[in-house]
């Protein structure tokens, strides 16, 4: 099912104290959960922030927002939703899964009928090329338990994006930005890192949130490369990360036999030690092996 509300491309700008206006109007997020007597599920990472003060803070991350369009994932009250259409932004749509959450959210759009979209679907399933108008940012406080998932296929979908500003658990954020020769360093930092920039701004604790969740939260802003920093492809350097993190304790002359017949070989052309390990290579080396590897890969016998 999808449920569509257009956002009229007619929009007329309102005074920042209008648009404030307007949702304080709205019973507080907290109130419009209990009133609805709406039961977070777990099964849907679902853990929202009450706090406008929070929500303001991350959408001012973000910077210039006077152009383009916001998309939003797993809105579900509307915490975060509120203070994007606090911003100039001309047009916000709102990704939800969870048929329960929409229904909050329908006073808040009957308010800017012709700035918020809401839509009922799998956001793992949306072709964010075909939403709204660029500048295009993504703003979300993600569900914890597919936020990775939706974070690559978002960053894979990179090049209609201005920017992401994303709040994960603080150990997967700071997977994202982490460096070489650091316990957080792998896969996820350096095929993020390849695509984009990221920057970890704050932290929030579990008190932050309702329900609490086990473990703080960070926000993060990902600016998204317009060319990568290193040449090349990045399924062949997902292939090396994978072969390499498999195993990231064992030497990389171990760890990339499940990649290729002679790692040495690979190796060697890539002017990389053997005896190293996975972590303790930079985003540069990685992509060098990569490269060597589609080179070597169309010579079978070498490999």
């Amino acid at each position: 099912m999808l449920l569509l509300i257009y956002a009229h491309k007619s929009y007329i700008m309102e005074s920042s104290n209008e648009r404030s206006q307007k949702i304080d109007s709205l019973p507080s997020i907290k109130e419009l959960l209990i009133c609805n007597g709406f039961n977070t599920r777990r099964s849907l990472g679902q853990n929202f922030i009450c706090d406008p003060c929070i929500t303001d803070k991350i959408v001012e991350a973000a910077g210039d927002l006077t152009q383009g369009t916001v998309i939003e994932i797993g809105p579900g009250p509307g915490g975060l939703t509120r203070s994007l259409l606090r911003s100039p932004i001309p047009h916000v749509i709102a990704i939800e899964k969870d048929a329960r959450a929409l229904e909050l959210l329908a006073p808040l759009q009957n308010l800017f009928p012709k700035r918020l979209t809401l839509l009922h679907q799998d956001a793992l399933k949306s072709s964010f090329e075909n939403l709204g108008t660029s500048p295009r940012f993504l703003i979300s406080n993600l569900p914890y338990n597919v936020g990775t998932p939706l974070f690559l296929h978002a960053l894979f979908h990179g090049s209609c994006f201005e920017k992401f500003v994303l709040m994960f658990q603080k150990e997967v954020a700071m997977r994202l930005c982490a460096h070489p020769s650091t316990s957080a360093y792998g896969r996820l930092s350096v095929i993020t890192q390849f695509l984009s920039d990221p920057v970890l701004k704050f932290t929030l604790p579990p008190s932050a949130f309702l329900p609490p969740p086990k473990v703080s939260s960070s926000v993060v802003c990902i600016t998204p490369h317009l060319t990568p920093p290193f040449p090349c492809q990045r399924t062949d350097l997902e292939q090396v990360l994978r072969a390499a993190f498999c195993q990231r304790r064992k030497m990389l002359r171990s760890s990339l036999k499940s990649l290729v017949n002679d790692p040495e070989m690979l190796l060697a052309e890539s002017h990389i030690a053997g005896t190293r390990r996975p972590e303790t290579l930079s985003l540069e080396e990685f992509c060098t092996l990569a490269r060597i590897f589609k080179n070597m890969s169309s010579s079978p016998k070498t490999l």
